[in-house]
Formats: structure tokens, C-alpha cells, sequence
């Protein structure tokens, strides 16, 4: 009866601190502009490890880092990933700002830390309830496992290497015009060569 009595106790304090957690983060609204709590970011973290599979995040990365995988990954980061995680793995941009939860600074201990499979596993699956979708096609995804080893690399990119990767960003109709109005502006400057005509 004793022990009937705790449990009942422990289910009614939970269910009153979550009616009352729930209550307080309602009242104060559901913008995406909020940080999450911490109690919301270890729940979260809890989640995302228990829904990955012993195997998968043991899983051994098929390539190894070479200049060569490194530049097609980067480009190909630039070319998906760099719209919310910036070209320097930040997060730092008007979309990963606003997500909620935020977009992560890659380049941080909270995913270096993680295996690669882990890595793989979120780049190709994403994570429900936030803004990170999956990618690729169902089974076997080399340019995720490619992208693992280019995140490893984030910690280490040097300027030139982000500088480069803005000629693959993805760009908008409006950022094209603007561009090609600068480009037409900036040939207007120029006479146009003679041609030497001989009679």
C-alpha cells in the first residue's frame, strides 16, 4: 500500500511540473525567436541519441579526408547546408538564426564531439521537430558520409576556403538581377574596342 502510494505521489509531481512547465511556456508565447530551455536542450539531446541505432552510430565512414573529397563536400555544403549554417559551419545566418531550435555552430564540441555515424545519421535522416530535414536518397548516401569528413574539417578552414564556397551558395532571383546589374555597371566604364577596317 506504502509503495502504491509513492508511486502515485511521483506520477502526480510529474504531471504537475509538466502541466506547469507547458502552462509557463505557452503563456509566454511559441516564438520560434526564443532560445530553448535547458530543460528543453537535455530532453532534446536525450531524444537525438536514443533514436539513433547502436549500429548506425558506431558506423565507420567509407572515405578518408582528401584534398579531392574535401573540395567536392565543401562544395556541395555550400551548395545545400550553407543557407542555415553558414559557409563556416556557424549557424550564423538569417534562416539558422531563426530556426527553432537555432542551427548549431558546427565547428563546437556539441557535434565534434559526436561519431560519424552519428553525424551521417543526422545529415541523412534530419531531426523531427526542428528545421533539419533529411538528405539524400533512402540507403546507401556517400556525399552525407562526404560531408561528415568536411564538417570534421570546419574547426580548421582557413578564410580563402569560405571565401571560395560563395560562388556555390545558392542564390535568389533578385540576388542574379543584382548581380548582373553590378556586372552591366561595371562594363558600361569600358569603350567598346574599334575594329580596324581597311578599305
Amino acid at each position: 500500500m506504502r509503495l502504491r502510494t509513492v508511486v502515485w505521489l511521483l506520477v502526480v509531481a510529474g504531471f504537475t511540473t509538466g502541466a506547469i512547465f507547458g502552462w509557463t511556456t505557452i503563456r509566454g508565447g511559441l516564438s520560434a525567436r526564443d532560445n530553448p530551455s535547458p530543460l528543453e536542450t537535455d530532453v532534446a539531446d536525450v531524444v537525438r541519441k536514443l533514436s539513433i541505432p547502436a549500429s548506425e552510430r558506431n558506423a565507420k565512414n567509407p572515405f578518408v579526408s582528401t584534398p579531392e573529397v574535401l573540395s567536392a563536400a565543401r562544395s556541395h555544403f555550400a551548395d545545400h547546408c550553407a543557407s542555415c549554417h553558414a559557409n563556416d559551419g556557424s549557424g550564423k545566418t538569417e534562416i539558422g538564426r531563426n530556426l527553432y531550435p537555432k542551427a548549431p555552430d558546427m565547428r563546437l564540441s556539441e557535434t565534434q564531439n559526436l561519431t560519424d555515424g552519428e553525424i551521417y545519421y543526422i545529415i541523412h535522416n534530419g531531426i523531427r521537430l526542428t528545421g533539419m530535414p533529411a538528405w539524400g536518397e533512402p540507403g546507401k548516401d556517400d556525399d552525407s558520409w562526404k560531408l561528415v569528413l568536411f564538417i570534421r574539417h570546419l574547426p580548421q578552414m582557413a578564410p580563402q576556403e569560405i571565401k571560395e564556397m560563395e560562388q556555390f551558395n545558392p542564390k535568389s532571383a533578385a540576388d542574379r538581377e543584382e548581380d548582373e546589374e553590378e556586372q552591366q555597371f561595371l562594363n558600361e566604364g569600358k569603350t567598346p574596342e574599334k575594329k580596324n577596317v581597311h578599305h
